[in-house]
């Protein structure tokens, strides 16, 4: 699957998951939410790599790398995410998650020893200034007082930790270890972390019997984790976890069309100026580095100027992937 495409599909997945993870926001324990949501998925995946007969055993160097990875994308990152929903409204949970972009392009150039390059500050920073201004309202009747901030600094922990997932997926998958069984046993570990990081709090098992939370633990599981996490790691070891990282910047806008949608959201000047800036972010971002050579061809071009073309250009290869 080319890189655009695997970009807009994760976008379109996870701006739809924040309604599903305020759904989850009931008397079960996050951490609980958490667990039943990526045990399940991955459940899921071993079984279906079982059925294919793709390969599940792992040395334990392996192993370590996946629950690291796993414990950052699948664990850590979501406990405080879906505490915090308890008292931010979904779409201030997902503009205090897009900083995520900003902790990827640092944690990136840590780790690849090499400094920061100006179009991605630059466009992350208008990523974030569009969120702002989508959310200005919320903003302006912020409390710092209570629950409300500790649930902004929760979601910005949990972001954080994101980001350095991402660095690890990018790191993993140059090392050779395919997507599959990075998702599949990653999120097999950080569904375990959840579930004992449950018992260590002494949370019994609970569960809400609400066809509202059903569904949107099975959609969290089906679609927001098993297809979107899949989209998301390939996207990484494609493209690189900095221009990947600017998914979170982008989800937020889906996430406000739909409740544009369903729940009447009303356009404004800083709407829509928002909007303006985080398209001008993303084309900073995706747009080739000084030297690289876009494809040829007609859509190649379009792509091109639309900021998302393909994986010849957008990043550096990962010599040590390999193929399902």
């Amino acid at each position: 699957m080319p890189a655009p495409l695997l970009f807009l599909l994760t976008v379109a997945i996870w701006g739809t998951t924040w309604i599903a993870v305020k759904m989850q926001a009931t008397a079960v324990a996050p951490e609980l939410s958490v667990a039943y949501r990526f045990l399940a998925a991955s459940a899921i995946l071993l079984a279906w790599m079982a059925w294919r007969r793709k390969r599940l055993r792992w040395p334990a160097a392996a192993h370590l790398r996946m629950a690291a990875q796993g414990a950052c994308l699948f664990g850590l990152n979501y406990i405080p995410v879906y505490w915090a929903s308890r008292y931010l409204t979904s779409g201030l949970v997902a503009l205090a998650f897009s900083t995520a972009v900003v902790f990827g392009i640092l944690f990136g150039v840590v780790a690849d020893r090499r400094p920061i390059e100006a179009r991605l500050a630059v466009g992350a920073a208008l990523g974030l200034a569009g969120l702002a201004l989508f959310f200005r309202d919320e903003l302006a009747a912020l409390s710092l007082a209570g629950e409300t901030s500790l649930a902004i600094l929760a979601v910005v922990a949990g972001a954080a930790v994101a980001a350095a997932g991402m660095v690890l997926g990018s790191v993993n998958q140059k090392a050779g270890l395919p997507v599959l069984p990075l998702s599949a046993f990653g999120m097999l570990y950080g569904g375990l972390l959840s579930a004992g990081w449950a018992a260590a709090s002494g949370r019994g098992l609970a569960w809400d019997p609400s066809p509202a939370f059903a569904i949107s633990l099975a959609y969290l599981v089906l679609v927001g984790s098993i297809a979107g996490f899949w989209c998301f790691l390939t996207l990484v070891g494609r493209i690189g976890p900095q221009r990947a990282g600017y998914v979170p910047v982008l989800f937020p806008v889906v996430a406000l069309a739909i409740s544009t949608v369903f729940e009447g959201y009303a356009w404004d000047w800083s709407g829509v100026a928002g909007a303006v800036l985080v398209v001008a972010g993303n084309l900073v971002v995706m747009l080739p580095r000084a030297g690289k050579v876009p494809p040829r061809g007609i859509w190649s071009r379009l792509l091109t100027i639309g900021g998302i073309g393909r994986v010849q250009w957008a990043g550096p290869a990962c010599p040590g992937r390999r193929r399902e």
